[in-house]
């Protein structure tokens, strides 16, 4: 029998609709792992291995769904470089609809009870007042780890796509797409920039399954030996006419040579062609993370929001 309280393919296309909705209203009150494109890749990445940690709850008004909850409890990760990793504490991907703002309340009471006695932790919008006073009101305090020059909270970037310069690849590199390239291609190139990770040819299929992938939007730039050396999923919402890159890396040999800024540029004018009037991308925003925020900005992105790190103790015993 299939459990109720787990996570669907279905179910992540309602929330998909629903962050199309809030980004059509108020896009600052998307919320971090909300967005069309996050959710995509976080479910479709990692719902073969973990998705039995996985909890949500939904809310339907008239039938239209309004709000959502995404509980992660604790699981063992296995990563690519043979380490197991064990996440004790839980988190909370969400998003309320700003027309249901009140609904917020029901989804902590929900996340307490399924969490109860775990440390828990969730991200909500820095701009969205009413429920940092609805987290405080139910005991969660801005998370520690936040704080300082090296805090990991995180800013989201957007810039518009009326002008968009050509990108220069350096010599004997060439851009490529997933479709052209591959699945094990694809994978290589993730891992590559990202080790250790817990990408796997699975999860990639798991990612190529989701409602919004497509692999003439995965780009791959390659290098002259041919692997490949950077790349980029992009998400096209075509609804509100907006991309976004997640996620974006470069293997470490081949970095500080433009890779990442020439991919962001192409993967832009492709999007453009595509429909897209405005791109988005995230990253660490405190001082002490410079490195994606200023690549980012110098392809012409600026901060737009931020989340705000909450937590909240777990109890003994």
């Amino acid at each position: 029998m299939t459990n109720p309280e787990l996570l669907t393919a279905a179910d992540v296309r309602l929330m998909q609709g629903l962050a199309q909705r809030v980004t059509a209203v108020r896009p600052d009150l998307v919320n971090s792992d909300a967005s069309f494109g996050e959710l995509a890749w976080n479910w479709g990445r990692g719902h073969a291995a973990v998705g039995a940690s996985w909890r949500r709850r939904l809310w339907f008004s008239g039938g239209e769904l309004v709000a959502w909850g995404w509980a992660h409890l604790p699981r063992r990760v296995e990563l690519s470089d043979g380490s197991v990793k064990d996440v004790t504490s839980t988190y909370l991907a969400y998003q309320v609809h700003p027309d249901h703002a009140g609904l917020v309340d029901e989804v902590i009471d929900w996340y307490d009870t399924t969490a109860a006695g775990l440390e828990r932790s969730v991200l909500p919008g820095a701009s969205d007042g009413f429920a940092l006073r609805r987290w405080t009101e139910h005991g969660y305090v801005t998370d520690p780890a936040s704080l300082g020059d090296t805090g990991d909270w995180t800013q989201l970037n957007v810039r518009d796509l009326a002008d968009v310069e050509q990108p220069v690849l350096p010599a004997g590199y060439r851009f490529r797409t997933a479709d052209e390239a591959g699945p094990e291609a694809a994978v290589r190139a993730h891992l590559d920039a990202w080790a250790p990770s817990a990408y796997t040819v699975e999860a990639y299929q798991g990612v190529r399954e989701t409602d919004g992938y497509r692999g003439d939007l995965h780009l791959l730039v390659e290098a002259p030996d041919g692997s490949m050396a950077a790349s980029a999923v992009m998400w096209l919402d075509e609804a509100n006419r907006t991309v976004e890159f997640e996620p974006v890396g470069t293997h470490p040999d081949h970095r500080r040579l433009g890779l990442g800024r020439a991919m962001l540029l192409h993967g832009m004018l492709l999007a453009r062609a595509a429909g897209a009037a405005q791109a988005t991308v995230a990253c660490l925003g405190a001082p002490g993370h410079p490195g994606a925020r200023g690549l980012y900005y110098s392809v012409g992105f600026r901060e737009f929001t931020r989340d705000a790190p909450l937590v909240k103790a777990g109890t003994p015993g």
